[in-house]
């Protein structure tokens, strides 16, 4: 048996700039806090993974006494909770009301990765509401419900680049390594697959399309969608020969080798 564990943001949905990022900002405005990301200073956000991380790290000496926030380190914590908290709330507000539609191609690959037996997960350091949202969305309630595993928010120590959340996955689903192919949107993710032992297939986005990828098996836009959006192969070290669309073919050949 085979298995694909998906990242969430950025794989299921293109989410920073449309959606996890319009959130930030709704809940910084509403704790007053002296900040708003422009979609640039978000991308060099990004290069952390995790809200809460990339939250506290505006906890510089001088934003501390701005936003009038304690000086202690678990007072500090606890602010940055109800923020992502918030914030949280916000972004799957906002998935439910439709504006995050699925990436082309992801509804029609998880479909026919469950119908031929393979098993499916998500992997995601984003909160767990959150992602659980989006995969309704990007899978549909029912082929989410049938989701072999989710892991998502601090589910491991260690945050991706760490290899620790696709470690995991593969412990939890009782497979090894070369049974597993990773679909991934970033830099970040790319490390943590490759540094499993994991295959990676790479989907770019805005923010990640200049990153390099070389650890990856296959680059591409998107996975592509009959009568819909065309995949553009950006890079293929991998024995599948892609046509306008990725096919669970064309992924069997990634994971082959």
């Amino acid at each position: 048996m085979s298995a694909v564990l998906f990242d969430c943001d950025g794989v299921l949905a293109d989410t920073e700039r449309y959606g996890h990022l319009p959130a930030f900002n709704a809940t910084f405005r509403e704790f007053g806090l002296p900040v708003q990301w422009s979609v640039e200073e978000y991308g060099r956000a990004l290069r952390i993974s995790g809200g809460k991380e990339r939250m506290a790290s505006l906890l510089t000496p001088a934003f501390v006494e701005a936003a009038g926030l304690p000086v202690d380190a678990a007072g500090q914590a606890e602010h940055v909770a109800r923020w992502h908290q918030r914030k949280t709330a916000i972004y799957t507000e906002m998935v439910a009301a439709g504006r995050l539609p699925a990436r082309p191609g992801i509804r029609r690959i998880i479909a026919e990765a469950q119908d031929a037996g393979w098993q499916l997960a998500v992997c995601s350091t984003s909160a767990e509401p959150s992602v659980r949202a989006i995969l309704d969305v990007a899978a549909g309630p029912e082929r989410a419900g049938r989701f072999d595993l989710v892991l998502a928010g601090d589910v491991v120590a260690r945050k991706k680049p760490a290899p620790d959340i696709y470690q995991l996955a593969i412990q939890r689903l009782g497979i090894g390594a070369g049974e597993a192919l990773v679909i991934e949107d970033s830099r970040n993710g790319l490390l943590a697959a490759d540094g499993a032992g994991l295959r990676c297939v790479v989907t770019v986005n805005g923010y990640t399309e200049e990153e390099p990828m070389d650890e990856s098996v296959l680059v591409v836009s998107s996975l592509g969608e009959p009568g819909g959006e065309v995949t553009t192969v950006l890079a293929n070290r991998s024995a599948a020969r892609p046509g306008d669309w990725i096919t669970l073919a064309d992924l069997a050949a990634c994971l082959a080798g």
